[in-house]
């Protein structure tokens, strides 16, 4: 089965993540479809989304499940298919529910240098998840609207993140702890003691689609800067397999593997900072490689056959920091090693499906037939 054929399998399979409720893991498949679409142009890509997304979208706009006073920073990324569904049909219940989740961010809690917190239940807490859940829908919202002053501090809360976060690789550790509380947050800095790969997945692709949205200025040359620098220091750890290690500052840790979703992430943001423009010259020639190779990689080792049908492999499930019931997740690199590996979870088939549409934006068809026409050989 090549790629497209299982991605429609999926969606056709796919039951709502947190039984029907308005959800991020939903919206990593929401923004897959979307870009498909945008890639393709095939009606059954816009037809999933719809079909998903209108149990979740009332005729008033309101969200199935939704609760802005639980301020769960997640909630805001599905948001972002609300845009091209309204410019497309005019619904206007479609920027109602816009509103109901900037709604939510007007009233959302941010520690003193100005970033959102995580969640109500992660008080004072930023983690690199977060920029990808809210900053692009934040800037996609300001220019929707013409609130530009939303697009100012989004770009404030970029950087302060990247300052917040950063380590002396160049890469940044998955969570930043304000209050110093948490037993993971280290005393003096409040950062977590490790670059987990998917946290840095998030992270690449909100700069990413970020960027992508605004003019390159004085406003945003110092982010486009920066994240050129992360993009070519992920390509610089990427693994002769093609693939990315799960615990990205500890390489040789025993029991690391590479990992799905992150990888995915990883060739989505280089496919679409090269297809936006973000580099250029050898850098771009580096990005290209680096996204192809993953991609490859991704569709020739992690799409496999098991009970009968095709099965997306080796995606960490979830991890995350602290806990508000059961085991103290502490941050640790031997931490993000203990979390379930699966297939088929959201959260690994969104960022597939985005980079399989970036590349064929990209035009990359060549180098994906080869591989696909592999797999229908061996299948």
């Amino acid at each position: 089965m090549n790629p497209i054929d299982y991605f429609d399998q999926f969606c056709r399979n796919y039951q709502p993540y947190k039984g029907g409720a308005w959800c991020y893991e939903d919206g990593c498949i929401y923004r897959g479809l979307d870009l498909l679409y945008e890639a393709t142009g095939d009606a059954r890509w816009r037809a999933h989304l719809l079909r998903l997304s209108s149990a979740q979208i009332g005729p008033d706009g309101k969200l199935a499940g939704y609760d802005p006073e639980e301020f769960n920073i997640d909630n805001v990324l599905s948001g972002r298919i609300l845009f091209p569904l309204a410019k497309e049909t005019g619904d206007p219940r479609y920027m109602t529910a816009a509103r109901h989740l900037v709604g939510q961010l007007d009233r959302h809690p941010r520690i003193l240098s100005g970033n959102y917190w995580h969640k109500k239940r992660y008080p004072h807490q930023v983690w690199l998840d977060g920029l990808f859940m809210a900053l692009p829908f934040q800037i996609e919202y300001a220019r929707a609207t013409g609130e530009v002053s939303r697009i100012a501090d989004a770009l404030s809360q970029f950087s302060t993140a990247l300052a917040l976060t950063g380590t002396a690789g160049g890469l940044h550790v998955h969570g930043y702890d304000e209050s110093r509380r948490q037993r993971w947050s280290d005393p003096a800095t409040g950062k977590s003691p490790a670059v987990w790969g998917r946290a840095m997945g998030w992270l690449a692709m909100a700069l990413v689609d970020a960027l992508a949205l605004l003019p390159e200025d004085s406003a945003t040359r110092p982010l486009r800067a920066r994240t050129r620098a992360i993009l070519l220091a992920l390509a610089e750890r990427q693994a002769s397999s093609g693939l990315w290690p799960q615990v990205m500052d500890a390489p040789d840790l025993v029991g690391n593997y590479e990992e799905s979703s992150a990888s995915a992430m990883f060739v989505y943001a280089s496919l679409r900072a090269v297809r936006t423009g973000l580099v250029e010259g050898n850098e771009a020639d580096a990005l290209r490689l680096a996204g192809e190779r993953g991609l490859n990689a991704l569709i020739g080792t992690r799409l496999v056959g098991q009970g009968g049908g095709v099965r997306f492999t080796g995606i960490c499930q979830v991890a995350g920091l602290g806990t508000v019931s059961g085991p103290y997740r502490d941050g640790t690199p031997a931490y993000y090693l203990t979390e379930p590996v699966v297939a088929d979870d959201s959260k690994g088939v969104g960022p597939l499906m985005m980079a399989f549409a970036e590349a064929f934006m990209l035009d990359t068809r060549q180098s994906l037939e080869l591989v696909i026409d592999a797999m229908a050989g061996r299948s």
